[in-house]
């Protein structure tokens, strides 16, 4: 049973781009995150502290905004927070770092929530202008299917938090949602080859594997002395 779980990373980095987790699978290459991961998600924990931190001595954090911005964000999403009564219980959760493990997938859940069963995920990315990205959505569906399996109970909403800029959001379990979730499930299952090249080929310019791809992204171009003109 174990060996048939996906992690979720691969449910992550497949949803971002199949082909890039074909890569990751059949090269020998480095999965653990670079230190910057765990210095930007070492801020949440410590969120009333930098509220109260002077501007002056932000900047040494690793915060992606500027201290002033970082303050206001910070300051709005707790109010914002505080007025549903979810500050508290997202700042004092049952459990942290935890691994669950589900029916289809296995993973870490930066924090456990409980009353109702919650698990929240801490980016270290940048939020997108509203909602969540593509990856993190499949992401967050598998951690909830994962913590509902353990406990045998559902689990209805994920929180995000992107602790560099200040931001946290929810999105609920919809129907829309599952649906990409047990696709990318299926495409990981059924991957034995190198997966279509992306369409979306932005998401190539800070890619790995781009120039094993095939693919010229702005990075390579420029590299390989080719101007906007070619």
């Amino acid at each position: 049973m174990t060996s048939d779980l996906v992690s979720f990373s691969d449910l992550r980095t497949a949803a971002y781009c199949p082909r890039k987790l074909y890569y990751r699978q059949t090269r020998d290459t480095d999965r653990e995150p670079p230190p910057t991961v765990d210095a930007v998600r070492s801020l949440e924990p410590r969120y009333e502290e930098l509220l109260e931190t002077p501007p002056g001595a932000l900047e040494d954090e690793p915060i992606a905004v500027s201290p002033v911005r970082y303050r206001e964000r910070l300051a709005a999403t707790r109010d914002r927070l505080d007025a549903d009564g979810q500050w508290e219980r997202l700042r004092e959760p049952s459990e942290r770092a935890r691994l669950v493990t589900g029916r289809d997938c296995r993973g870490i859940v930066h924090k456990v929530l409980t009353v109702p069963l919650e698990p929240v995920l801490v980016s270290a990315g940048e939020p997108p202008p509203r909602g969540v990205w593509e990856s993190q959505s499949v992401h967050a569906v598998a951690a909830a299917k994962a913590l509902a399996w353990e406990h045998e109970t559902s689990v209805d909403r994920v929180w995000l938090e992107y602790p560099a800029y200040g931001v946290v959001r929810s999105l609920a379990m919809t129907t829309r949602r599952k649906a990409r979730y047990r696709r990318t499930l299926r495409a990981v299952r059924e991957l034995d080859g190198p997966p279509p090249r992306t369409a979306n080929r932005s998401k190539c310019d800070a890619c790995e594997f781009a120039a094993s791809c095939g693919v010229r992204t702005r990075t390579l171009r420029s590299v390989l002395g080719f101007g906007r003109g070619d």
